[in-house]
């Protein structure tokens, strides 16, 4: 082997163990709380490429017949849970055009306030009807939305819209925020056509940088049964057109790709280390409910994060369970953020899962069939 070959191998072999380090590294966000180590939190939005980079080692090591292979096949399977809860391998069918009459449809959705604040800035035509018509097709027997919209003029009743036409007449709304011309408010909300229990409650996270992100719960009874819903809006990055810009910048590698990039770190790392605390609050919250539960919202986090490690602990995850792929829920910066989850006690089965593309919110329906078992 000639000295330039030597060369360019060392150099392959030094590449491939930075790459394999910051893999295994952004693994730990499993364990290693964002508010102490948001540093290494930040790895988590970055796992997808090191995945990407390691499978390209593994296969170009393997093509050569190198024993270097081992470095990424040790990590990868090191690594195995995180990119288990990251990509979906589960290729099953699913026909949610027909629903299992021994099955529950449970759907959340970030509606962004039904668009009518963003539809107006653009002077569009709002998108209210037709995510309202969009949720009805999919004939849901529990419905939980975050950023839910809810205007003072009866008229424009949107809890009387679902209601009537969704026929889910039973609904727990937290009523987070209100405006200061009293004209609407905002929130959380859990609506069901199963008989809802008195247990239902709002639990507001301290030192949230907005007040309409919470966990609230309620207890239904379907057929004698007893089970806890729960849906929850953590921490968001509240990121501004600004933002976005920034995040361009990065993309295109500006002039101004420093500055840009010190706004967005400072951003996401007050966002990471609150959004840490408000999962050890889920978490402690989930862990004195005795009944089957449902955890489902927008966690504003990857499944690659403490968040969803810590909030998830032994539950399902829906979407996991029954689909195949990354299954992105956010559609703004990158194509790999899965941020907006259903994760179901053991004590269901998941009968099948998917998310919902569709043009109006920031963010997609996720949609999962349930049956809550007998045991």
């Amino acid at each position: 082997m000639g000295s330039l070959q030597k060369l360019a191998k060392r150099t392959f072999i030094f590449l491939n163990v930075i790459v394999a380090f910051l893999f295994l590294l952004s693994c730990c966000n499993a364990f290693l709380h964002p508010d102490k180590w948001w540093w290494v939190a930040l790895l988590a939005f970055f796992f997808p490429l090191f995945l990407l980079l390691l499978l390209l080692f593994f296969i170009f090591w393997l093509v050569l017949r190198s024993r270097v292979v081992l470095i990424s096949l040790v990590c990868l399977l090191i690594g195995w849970k995180n990119i288990h809860a990251f990509f979906g391998f589960n290729p099953s069918g699913r026909d949610f055009s027909r629903k299992d009459s021994t099955g529950m449809r449970v759907i959340t959705w970030n509606v962004r306030q039904w668009d009518e604040f963003i539809t107006k800035k653009t002077g569009a035509s709002g998108h209210r009807q037709l995510m309202l018509d969009l949720l009805k097709k999919q004939n849901p027997d529990i419905l939980c939305l975050q950023e839910f919209y809810e205007p003072a003029d009866s008229s424009q009743s949107n809890i009387r819209y679902i209601a009537r036409e969704l026929n889910l007449p039973n609904y727990y709304f937290s009523r987070d925020f209100h405006s200061r011309n009293r004209k609407y408010e905002t929130g959380s909300i859990i609506f069901t056509h199963y008989p809802m229990g008195p247990g239902h409650k709002t639990l507001f996270y301290p030192d949230s940088a907005q007040r309409t992100q919470n966990i609230i719960c309620a207890d239904l009874n379907v057929n004698g049964k007893i089970f806890r819903i729960y849906t929850t809006h953590l921490q968001s990055v509240l990121f501004k057109p600004r933002d976005f810009r920034n995040v361009e910048i990065i993309q295109n590698a500006e002039d101004s790709m420093l500055e840009a990039s010190r706004s967005l770190a400072k951003k996401l790392k007050s966002a990471l280390g609150l959004r840490g605390h408000q999962a050890d609050i889920v978490r402690k919250t989930l862990d004195t409910c005795s009944f089957p539960l449902i955890v489902c919202g927008d966690f504003n986090d990857v499944p690659n994060s403490y968040t969803y490690f810590h909030i998830r602990g032994k539950l399902q995850d829906a979407f996991i369970a029954k689909s195949l792929g990354i299954g992105r829920t956010y559609t703004h910066i990158s194509p790999t953020l899965r941020i907006d989850y259903i994760l179901p006690s053991d004590d269901f089965r998941v009968l099948q899962s998917m998310k919902l593309n569709a043009p109006y919110s920031d963010h997609h329906m996720v949609m999962a069939d349930l049956q809550l078992e007998d045991k």
